[in-house]
C-alpha cells in the first residue's frame, strides 16, 4: 500500500481508542469541512485545531468541546506523533507544502486539502517523502464522494451509455464581484484562482473516470472588474484511452450549465444541480452515522437517453446515489490501521497538478501542450 503506515492489522471486533486528528486551520476548509467530518467519524477524534485567530479559535471551541487549540502548526510537532495520530493540513495553498514536510518529518501521517501543492514537482517530492518515512499521505478530494459522481461512476461500471466520446463537466457559479482573499489573489505563491481550486476537483474526476491525459488545451480569463486571478477557464483534455473531458470552472457564469453530460455510443447523460453536502455543511448540518445524508430530491436526478434534450422530457430519470463526504475518513481511517487502502494518493495528486501546470501553460501561450 503505497504511502500508508505499515501497521499490523487488527481484529475489528476488538475495541481500540479512536485517532487522534490535529487540524492545520479552521477558515473555510477547516471549519465547514474537515472539522465536521473529522467529529462524525467513529475511528477519529479532533484532538487540536490550529488557528492564530482569537474569533476562530473561539468558534472551535465552542463547535467541538474539549478540542486543545495552538497558535501555530509548531506547537503540535513539539509532542510530535506520540499524541497525534494524524495532521489534516486545512490552511491556505500557499503552506500546504511547508507543513505536510514539517508534519511528515515529525514522524506524523497527513491529509491535505487540495490542491496538494502548486506544481507536480513538489507534490512528487512529498510523495518521496512519505514512502521514505513509511508514512500516510492522502489528499482531501472530496468531490469523488459527490452523489452525481458516484452516479456517473455506477453508470460507467454498468456500461449504461456504452463506449464515451465525450465528458463535459462544469463546476460554475455566478459570483459577479470579487469576495477578496488568497483564493481570489493573482499573487503567483498564492496559488489562487479557479485554475487551482475547481480546476482541481473536475480534473481529479476526469482522470478518476476515464483515466490519464495526453494532451491539454485551455483558455483562462479574468472577467471581473477587480479581479486579480482566473475566474473563467476552460479545459479541453484528451485521455489516453480516446475520451474527450471538456472542463468549465467559472464564477462568471449567469446561465449554469449541467453539471455533467455525458455522450456515449449508445446514451447519454445529463446531470444538473451540485452534490447537496457542501450547502449541508455550510448550513450547520452534520453527517450522524445510521441516519440520512447526502440525500438529494428526485427532481434533480439525472436523465439516461437518447435523441432528445432532458430539458424537454427526454431520457430516463437516474436515482442519485447518496453522497458520501464521511467515507473520505472512513478510508483514511482504515488505511492508518492497516485494514484499507490510502482513498487519494499523492502521486494521483500529482498526475492532476500535471494537467493544471499544462493548462496553464496552454492558455498562457494559445498551444495545446502534450504532457
Amino acid at each position: 500500500m503505497t504511502g500508508t503506515a505499515p501497521r499490523t492489522p487488527r481484529d475489528p471486533h476488538e475495541p481500540r481508542d479512536p485517532l487522534r486528528v490535529g487540524l492545520v486551520g479552521y477558515g473555510l476548509a477547516g471549519s465547514v469541512f474537515h472539522a465536521p467530518l473529522i467529529a462524525a467519524s467513529e475511528d477519529l477524534v479532533l484532538a487540536a485545531v490550529t488557528t492564530g485567530n482569537p474569533e476562530r479559535a473561539a468558534e472551535a471551541r465552542a463547535a467541538h468541546p474539549g478540542v486543545r487549540v495552538a497558535a501555530s502548526p509548531e506547537e503540535l510537532w513539539e509532542r510530535g506523533a506520540d499524541a497525534l495520530d494524524l495532521v489534516v493540513v486545512a490552511s491556505p495553498n500557499k503552506t500546504h507544502v511547508a507543513v505536510a514536510t514539517a508534519a511528515l518529518e515529525s514522524g506524523i501521517p497527513v491529509v491535505v486539502d487540495k490542491p496538494l501543492a502548486g506544481t507536480a514537482a513538489e507534490a512528487r517530492g512529498l510523495a518521496a517523502l512519505a514512502e521514505e518515512r513509511g508514512l500516510l499521505l492522502s489528499v482531501f478530494q472530496n468531490r469523488r464522494w459527490d452523489n452525481d459522481f458516484l452516479t456517473l461512476r455506477r453508470l460507467l461500471d454498468e456500461d449504461a451509455l456504452g463506449e464515451v466520446q465525450r465528458f463535459e463537466s462544469r463546476f460554475e457559479r455566478w459570483r459577479p464581484r470579487p469576495k477578496g482573499g488568497w483564493r481570489e489573489s493573482g499573487a503567483p505563491e498564492e496559488i489562487g484562482g479557479l485554475l487551482y481550486d475547481l480546476g482541481s476537483h473536475v480534473v481529479d474526476q476526469a482522470l478518476v473516470l476515464f483515466g490519464p491525459a495526453v494532451s491539454v488545451y485551455a483558455e483562462s480569463d479574468v472577467r471581473r472588474p477587480g479581479a486579480a486571478a482566473d475566474d473563467d477557464t476552460f479545459l479541453a483534455v484528451t485521455h489516453a484511452g480516446g475520451v474527450r473531458s471538456h472542463l468549465y470552472v467559472s464564477a462568471t457564469t449567469a446561465q449554469l450549465g449541467p453539471r455533467f453530460r455525458v455522450l456515449g455510443q449508445r446514451a447519454g447523460f445529463v446531470k444538473y444541480g451540485l452534490d447537496p453536502q457542501e450547502a449541508a455543511l455550510r448550513e450547520g448540518l452534520r453527517p450522524v452515522p445510521g441516519t440520512v445524508w447526502g440525500v438529494e430530491p428526485e427532481e434533480l436526478w439525472g436523465r439516461l437517453g437518447s435523441g432528445e434534450s432532458p430539458l424537454t422530457g427526454g431520457g430516463t430519470p437516474v436515482p442519485s446515489l447518496p453522497g458520501a463526504y464521511p467515507a473520505y475518513y472512513a478510508a483514511v481511517a482504515a488505511a492508518l490501521r492497516g485494514t484499507g487502502e490510502n482513498p487519494v494518493t499523492a502521486h494521483e495528486a500529482a498526475a492532476a497538478l500535471d494537467v493544471l501546470e499544462a493548462a496553464k501553460r496552454s492558455a498562457r501561450e494559445g498551444i495545446t501542450v502534450t504532457l
